[in-house]
């Protein structure tokens, strides 16, 4: 058998673009400003990407060009050298989180091959359910909540009243909290970062065994990255929360109805993630400063090994900025 030799990987590349957003923004942390700390995070990673060898096109992004002078879907990063790729973005996963000093603020940053990431178009909100690799194909989305989680606590050896289910904080999700507590299980509930949820429920040995309900469509795309080489299950559903969006989901085609698996989000297994610390939480650590630089903590992914790195990184600001044009301080 020959052995074929292994090929660059761009996830290691991938982590210095969301450290760089993460040292950016974390400037920011509990200073209230939800907008300059999203645009510290944007021009880094823009910056960032200039370095990287791939010709990607942005999937996920913040808007139209026309809204969002950021990050856009549609705009081209890379060094327009290598292969082409699908880009999903979000330089601060958690605005709010950030700005108010709250934890699991993340910068986040998937790749897959050009055309195997789901475009949600104008979808804002999906419907998730996200279980461990051990709860694999045992649930369903359309399924009651209480049957999903006798399915999970089975799958994992759990009774459901050790289960703890992730939950945005948000009047829509009030029947569904109901519905969790009558079944038993406990909750916690998130006001944002919703990339950061369905992330712990499928990381080993965390504080989360579930996440239900419905959060942002970008945000599941670029988590689903994540979770489809970590080997655990999401499911989804496009859940317009108005009228508007509902009219312009079937304007475009889109079937309401359709159960999004997780091979639909994300059609291949050649995928990169990384994912780094900004305010901190029991999922990733927060940015640390030591006066002459800073510490950051990412996690990275790649689907074609399934390999998954934790990666602690000390920053020298005076050393980092002499090659950099991105200001640490």
């Amino acid at each position: 058998m020959i052995q074929e030799a292994p090929d660059r990987n761009l996830a290691l590349d991938l982590v210095r673009v969301t450290e760089a957003a993460a040292l950016s923004s974390s400037r920011w942390l509990g200073r209230g400003d939800k907008v300059q700390g999203d645009k510290a995070a944007v021009d880094a990673m823009r910056l960032s990407f200039n370095a990287l060898e791939i010709r990607g096109t942005v999937v996920i992004g913040e808007g139209e060009k026309d809204e969002a002078p950021m990050l856009y879907n549609g705009e081209k990063l890379g060094t327009g050298k290598g292969p082409e790729m699908d880009v999903a973005v979000d330089p601060v996963e958690g605005t709010r989180l950030l700005a108010y000093g709250r934890p699991n603020a993340i910068a986040v940053v998937a790749l897959a091959p050009k055309g195997s990431m789901y475009d949600p178009g104008p979808a804002y909100y999906m419907k998730k359910l996200v279980v461990p690799a051990q709860a694999k194909y045992q649930v369903d989305i359309k399924m009651p909540v209480a049957e999903n989680l006798r399915k999970v606590a089975r799958a994992i050896g759990k009774a459901v009243d050790d289960l703890v289910v992730f939950v945005l904080d948000k009047p829509r999700h009030r029947d569904l909290i109901s519905e969790i507590r009558q079944a038993g299980a406990r909750i916690q509930l998130h006001t944002d970062g919703d990339v950061a949820g369905a992330l712990m429920a499928v990381t080993p040995g965390g504080d989360v065994d579930v996440m239900m309900g419905t959060g942002g469509t970008p945000e599941g795309v670029l988590a689903a990255t994540a979770i489809r080489v970590m080997g655990g299950e999401m499911q989804g559903m496009l859940d317009p929360q108005s009228e508007e969006e509902t009219k312009a989901l079937l304007n475009a085609g889109y079937n309401l109805n359709q159960v999004l698996t997780l091979e639909e989000m994300i059609s291949s297994d050649d995928v990169f993630f990384a994912a780094t610390g900004i305010s901190g939480g029991t999922f990733l650590k927060g940015v640390e400063f030591t006066g002459e630089g800073a510490i950051t903590h990412s996690m990275v992914m790649r689907g074609r090994t399934g390999t998954f790195r934790r990666i602690e990184a000390l920053h020298s600001f005076d050393k980092l900025m002499r090659v950099s044009a991105i200001k640490y301080r």
